[in-house]
């Protein structure tokens, strides 16, 4: 052995330790940059939350291999170094084996139902994943073997160096394309692989490790360009899918950041008319040609972005839906929440607005605006003198200007709607909250409209319900008895929804100077000044929506619209005007009049409680348009899961759920099964210690998955946001690892403390941390980066304590032979964590899941006292 190589018994403390350690911090960075990467990956071929569930259950991997380890604990304690060398070698070629193969595999969530082919190929994909993650994890389980008396440097070393790692892909994310982002984990994965062998003193280690890291890196850039397979297969029913497929489609924009890979196409066959009345086919000469280029993403979308149009071209905006506010709004001085493509911004000052400010958060999507092919299709738009930009979201600017808007509009701020079918599983929407329209409303000055435009093409209705019942009760909240009488609502079947709030009310004539518009653009009026409630007709639609999802099948909705109602059909009295057929509306126009009805009747709780889906109002606490399915009827879903197409998504979090349950128990069970008699018959305390690592894994998961969906607002973006979190966290937490060896020896006094300030600060921080990201999101990005770190810091730290400590007394007590075991369920119920955070927000809220993670340190107080008890006197009669 060289004079820098390690002792055979104790690795860490030989002179080759320094580089072991580094090691350590670059191999489990690789780890948590392959996480990332794969989440990439997913949210660019397929959708994001299908690589959430497969990292996530990848993750599991951590978990069998601590059963496989402590199961056999005394021969991977004699063959570390080989064990360690050859989960070294393979984790790279690994890596790259498992992203190409499930290219190759065509897995099409679409289809998860329908298919059943599709199951296989969604397990195929998992095992693949899983793959690397085992490799991985059976040279970190070595390694704590191996350093059971250091484990709090060496976990320092694990977490800090996984941490710095997730600051450096979220760079790295700047210069590497998706396809191409597994090469970071590579690099970091053979920077570590060859300071472990040379820590070793391995001599022909680290030669074999660049060798394999130079073939893995050649495999992975050079295999997809020679075999024409692509790098990453995108689903054919993303957004993009479709217009690469256009005749003449033409990318003529790309950009890749932490905020999306941004892709721009043209093609003359791209007529992205949101909203557009079917009349302006009759009534306008001819339709603007090349109107539109399309905006892309992560493949997700279009987004329109629009050319300026001539004058002889404008009164194409007469047509559009966002044209609704300049109806009865001359010349105002307009607020656009989100920029998205232009739409809104055009249309306002088509509209004859003097000035125009236009919000976005996403800083890719205004350097896009700025490059010169962009700004010459736009007509610079953005530096039009009338035009103002605020680089930051649109609802907090709102919340704490002092400036008063004749015009707030927020248009089709989601370019494929807020319920994207078989899409994301939840996403935040803040801009909807019941505390965003309020702030809109505030910003109003007196007699200003607030206008927000939506797509509506679900049929049965979900997301424009619960964005009904949040305007409403903004409204209710903001100016109860104007309420009624300051709100107005239109719909175009399957396309959009429109609903316009005027503060201090709508006058008579504005009243019906909007229903003359709405006539003349063929659009349904849904509620306007005046509306009354008919119970009787409300159980009638309502038993039909019920009966069509989970009676005998009959569809309530109709392929197309109906007969139309005569033109004597006065909406504002409580039946229908004679001579008239109110069943001849569709079934969702009907549904939307009566909830509007019910709305502002003060009986909606009598709705929703009766609709099949769920119609919540948002709030910042729970700003999802999803979970649309009540739990109560999670059963019966079952059998009829086409139905349920744009709610996959969520149901795939309960099934992760369910498997994430049983494959802890079992993979918890087991070590006990297989190792009774060599490791744990004579080490008491065991459920004490299940629950005590179960309850470190489980709340430092939701906290950290909590405290993302939170930061998204004040970031702007969830991708930063899980980054910045996860590597924030990670560090501190590697730092309050190092510095609990102070404290170990008083962990039975000390740690109680640490855990009741714990739970304490992670309490505070769900229920008062809203109005301080509120201001945190209007700062300059790089202080919103810097006061997001010395806000997580502090509960950061103290979540590091308690692992290292617990982990450092099994072995003080002489309980090896549940040292890696103890490991294992951490990480399993890490798993079962994250799969249970989104289910717990859209339940309860993101409040409910910190005070879950609160609960969860609470229970751990008792459980250490179990970890702390010494083996039995009789435990030197039990097999080495």
């Amino acid at each position: 052995m060289t004079a820098t190589a390690a002792s055979e018994d104790a690795p860490f403390a030989g002179p080759g330790r320094v580089a072991l350690y580094l090691a350590v911090a670059l191999v489990a960075g690789a780890v948590i940059v392959l996480q990332i990467g794969l989440m990439r990956v997913f949210s660019v071929g397929s959708w994001s939350h299908f690589g959430s569930v497969v990292v996530s259950l990848a993750m599991l991997g951590f978990g069998l291999a601590s059963v496989i380890m402590c199961i056999a604990n005394d021969w991977f304690t004699r063959h570390w170094r080989s064990v360690a060398a050859v989960s070294l070698l393979v984790f790279g070629p690994l890596m790259v084996a498992s992203t190409l193969i499930a290219q190759t595999i065509p897995f099409n969530p679409v289809f998860l139902v329908s298919d059943p082919e599709q199951k296989w190929r969604l397990l195929a994909n998992f095992l693949l994943y899983l793959t690397p993650f085992l490799a991985a994890a059976f040279f970190l389980g070595v390694v704590f073997i191996k350093a059971r008396e250091a484990f709090p440097r060496v976990y320092f070393a694990d977490l800090t160096g996984s941490g710095i790692a997730g600051l450096l892909v979220l760079g790295a994310m700047y210069v590497f394309a998706p396809e191409e982002i597994v090469t970071v984990p590579l690099v970091l994965w053979a920077l570590g692989g060859v300071l472990w062998f040379v820590g070793t003193g391995s001599r022909t280690g680290p030669a074999a490790l660049v060798a394999a890291a130079a073939t893995s890196l050649a495999v992975y850039l050079v295999l997809p360009v020679a075999t024409l397979t692509p790098s990453i297969a995108v689903s054919p029913y993303k957004g993009i899918a479709y217009a690469r497929n256009f005749p003449d489609a033409a990318r003529i924009f790309r950009s890749v950041s932490p905020f999306g890979d941004l892709q721009v196409y043209s093609s003359s066959y791209m007529h992205f008319a949101p909203g557009l009345s079917d009349n302006a086919a009759f009534n306008l000469p001819d339709l603007p040609a090349n109107t539109y280029v399309g905006m892309y993403i992560d493949g997700d979308g279009p987004e329109g972005i629009m050319r300026t149009l001539g004058e002889e071209e404008r009164d194409y905006f007469f047509y559009l839906p966002m044209f609704y506010p300049y109806i009865v709004k001359e010349k105002p001085d307009t607020f656009v929440v989100q920029f998205g493509g232009g739409i809104s911004t055009n249309a306002a000052l088509g509209a004859g607005a003097p000035s125009v400010t236009v919000a976005q958060s996403n800083p890719a999507v205004l350097a896009a605006f700025d490059d010169p092919v962009l700004r010459a299709f736009t007509g610079e738009v953005l530096r039009d003198p009338r035009v103002t930009v605020i680089p930051y979201d649109g609802r907090l600017f709102l919340a704490h200007t002092d400036q008063r808007y004749d015009v707030i509009d927020l248009s089709l701020a989601d370019s494929v709607g807020l319920s994207s079918p078989g899409g994301f599983a939840i996403v935040e929407r803040y801009a909807y909250t019941r505390e965003a329209l309020l702030s809109y409303m505030r910003a109003l000055a007196p007699g200003g409209v607030l206008a927000i435009t939506l797509w509506n093409k679900e049929e049965p209705p979900k997301s424009v319900l619960k964005l009904y019942a949040t305007m409403a009760q903004a409204a209710n909240a903001f100016d109860a008895p104007m309420a009624p009488d300051s709100l107005f609502v239109a719909s175009s079947y399957l396309s959009t929804t429109t609903v316009l709030y005027k503060r201090g009310g709508f006058t008579p004539a504005e009243v019906e100077r909007l229903r003359v518009y709405t006539e003349e653009m063929s659009f349904d009026e849904i509620y306007s000044p005046g509306f009354a409630y008919d119970p009787d007709e409300a159980g009638t639609v309502l038993d039909e929506y019920r009966g069509s999802i989970f009676g005998t099948g009959e569809a309530a909705a109709v392929d197309g619209p109906a007969d139309p109602v005569d033109d004597d059909y006065d909406p504002t009295t409580d039946a229908p005007a004679a001579g008239t057929e109110e069943d001849g509306l569709l079934p969702s126009i009907k549904l939307a009049r009566l909830y509007w009805q019910s709305l502002m009747g003060n009986v909606a709780d009598d709705i929703a409680a009766s609709y099949v889906f769920d119609t919540r109002p948002l709030t910042n606490d729970s700003p999802y348009f999803a979970a649309y399915v009540k739990p109560a009827d999670l059963h019966r879903t079952l059998d009829r899961l086409e139905l349920f197409q744009d709610e996959w998504g969520y149901l795939l979090l309960w099934a992760t759920f369910a498997i994430a349950c049983a494959l802890a128990a079992t993979l918890v069970a087991l070590p006990m099964i297989f190792a009774w008699r060599t490791a744990f018959s004579h080490n008491p305390g065991k459920p004490g210690t299940i629950l005590y690592f179960a309850c470190l894994g489980l709340g430092y998961i939701m906290v950290e998955v909590g405290l993302i969906g939170r930061f998204s607002l004040a970031l702007a973006n969830p991708t930063v946001s899980a980054t910045v979190l996860i590597a924030g966290m990670l560090v501190f937490s590697g730092l309050g690892s190092l510095v609990s060896t102070r404290i170990i020896d008083r962990a039975r006094t000390v740690m109680p403390v640490v855990f009741l300030v714990i739970a304490g600060l992670i309490f505070a921080y769900g229920h008062l941390l809203d109005p301080v990201l509120d201001r945190i999101g209007a700062l300059a990005y790089g202080w919103r980066l810097v006061i997001t770190f010395a806000l997580i810091a502090p509960p950061a730290f103290l979540m590091g304590f308690p692992m290292a400590v617990g982990m450092t007394w099994l072995t003080r007590l002489g309980k090896e032979g549940m040292f890696i075991w103890a490991w294992g369920i951490n990480g399993c119920f890490s798993v079962v964590g994250a799969a249970l955070v989104p289910i717990v927000a859209t339940a309860f809220g993101l409040a409910a899941v910190l005070d879950v993670s609160a609960v969860a340190y609470l229970l751990a107080i008792p459980a250490l006292m179990a970890v702390l008890r010494p083996r039995r006197p009789d435990a030197a009669l039990a097999p080495a």
